[in-house]
């Protein structure tokens, strides 16, 4: 059994909750025979409501960002599918990455001003408790690149730091090194980025993610967008287009428009 049957399909077993999430977010295992994984389960009647998204839908935006991210060829977005079934009922299931014992990566940091040095990129200036100056940083990786380039597509609302992940190769083959986690406030109609990702800000996109936001925009019009329209309500697939063109048009990646749009908090 393939790993998407197996998380959509084999035996799913809860075993502990994060408690630091919004929204009700379990960890168990899914197993078919001597196939087991880790995995983290989110059902929808756990979701917290939201004045801006429709109740009962972050679960299926989590597998929505999977298959554009997929179908993209980015890759960074851990396996997710939609479970009919469940200990609690209709839900999520994606698998776990499992993150370095050490070092641990590090791609996000607060940092005091001037101790970050080559390598990272500014974001926010800002003080901490004790009235101390501050700077949220992030390093100028081309994986980070690649996971804004998809939080601008999809429209991510929610992009904290804590929510980029070391890619597990022994649970997924062929993801990228970083992904990225909690995508269910993602592909609304308006525009919502927020993100500790803005290190890029303005920069004209390369000829290679020209290249790859053509292909996404193709398959908007076939059989993404077909995957989509069954998970995500028609006028959000077309505003999914519409941003491809945007970005494609203005041939940049966003910028923020007025106050940094930053998740809070950050991590």
């Amino acid at each position: 059994m393939d790993l998407l049957s197996l998380l959509r399909d084999g035996e799913l077993t809860v075993e502990g909750r994060l408690v630091v999430a919004s929204n009700l977010t379990l960890v168990g295992q899914v197993s078919h025979g001597e196939q087991t994984v880790r995995c983290v389960y989110k059902p929808i009647r756990g979701e917290q409501p939201l004045w801006d998204f429709p109740d009962g839908t972050l679960a299926a935006r989590e597998v929505a960002a999977y298959e554009l991210s997929r179908a993209a060829g980015w890759h960074v977005v851990p396996p997710t599918v939609f479970r009919p079934d469940g200990p609690f009922g209709p839900g999520m299931c994606q698998a776990w990455m499992e993150q370095p014992s050490a070092p641990a990566p590090s791609w996000v940091d607060v940092v005091a001003p001037g101790a970050a040095g080559e390598g990272w990129l500014p974001i926010l200036h800002a003080v901490d408790g004790d009235g101390d100056p501050v700077v949220l940083v992030h390093a100028d990786d081309p994986g980070l690149r690649r996971l804004a380039l998809f939080d601008a597509v999809v429209n991510n609302a929610d992009r904290k730091g804590g929510h980029v992940l070391a890619a597990d190769p022994a649970v997924a083959s062929g993801l990228a090194a970083i992904v990225g986690v909690d995508h269910g406030v993602c592909f609304n109609v308006e525009p919502k980025l927020r993100t500790v990702l803005w290190g890029w800000a303005g920069e004209p996109i390369t000829a290679g993610e020209r290249a790859e936001l053509e292909s996404v925009r193709t398959l908007l019009d076939g059989p993404l967008g077909a995957t989509l329209g069954g998970l995500l309500d028609d006028d959000e697939v077309a505003a999914t287009a519409q941003r491809v063109d945007v970005l494609l048009a203005r041939g940049a990646l966003p910028s923020p428009e007025g106050r940094m749009p930053v998740p809070w908090p950050v991590f």
